[in-house]
């Protein structure tokens, strides 16, 4: 089975409107920047988007909601999108907002077969409304339902023809769990090499998990800076 893709556009063309995508990436660190560009393109829309973050403004999943193309947005942190914010407020985009460790671990749960799990994370905030609730060792507990995905959509540093892949650092992220939570996965790397080229035992995602990979470029690689304001006296 040839699992390469030549661009970006070739491997997310088939994603319909309506469809539930992963998207890795950890602030601005390790986000699928081709593929995300290629949706803009192909203009799918109604779609349900789950990452940690929502990018910024011109980058990463900010470019989708520029375009009106994400219908939801499951997430954990969102505080650097100003139309994002505007979406969320005017009732125009619809928002789960998730602790980050159980949006991680449901990501997880996904990929391991397991349809739900107990955590302490939100209980008896807003975020237990409507769920199952149940006491172990004296303590409350709220049941999260396992997240899967159509697509899940990754960046990696390498990967090979097979499909296996390799990260580097941060950009690991929410990105192995989700290679392992999509009915389809898309991954795009920055070198593809041929079978054998990498070393086993740096392999973070086994090729078995990855459908479809293609080598992408011009990669902006931002990063998050502190800003200090300053008062003028």
């Amino acid at each position: 089975m040839n699992k390469v893709y030549s661009f970006a556009l070739d491997a997310i063309r088939d994603i319909p409107d309506g469809a539930t995508l992963m998207l890795g990436g950890f602030g601005l660190c390790g986000i699928p920047e081709n593929s995300i560009k290629a949706l803009v393109q192909t203009g799918v829309k109604n779609l349900t988007c789950i990452s940690n973050n929502a990018g910024v403004d011109d980058f990463g999943l900010g470019l989708l909601l520029k375009t009106r193309q994400i219908n939801k947005m499951i997430s954990s942190y969102v505080g650097e999108n100003a139309e994002f914010e505007r979406q969320l407020l005017q009732g125009e985009l619809e928002v789960d907002l998730v602790p980050q460790g159980t949006l991680a671990t449901r990501i997880q749960m996904a990929a391991m077969g397991i349809p739900a799990f107990y955590t302490p994370a939100g209980y008896g905030t807003e975020i237990a409304t409507g769920k199952e609730t149940r006491e172990f060792n004296h303590k409350m507990y709220l049941m999260e339902h396992a997240l899967h995905a159509d697509y899940a959509i990754v960046k990696a540093w390498k990967g090979d023809r097979l499909g296996n892949l390799v990260f580097r650092k941060t950009t690991r992220n929410f990105s192995t769990s989700m290679a392992k939570a999509g009915t389809i996965t898309i991954a795009e790397v920055e070198e593809l090499v041929e079978p054998g080229a990498l070393d086993p035992d740096h392999v973070h995602v086994a090729g078995i998990y990855v459908h479809r990979i293609f080598q992408g470029s011009h990669y902006e690689k931002r990063i998050e800076r502190k800003t200090i304001h300053i008062e003028s006296k």
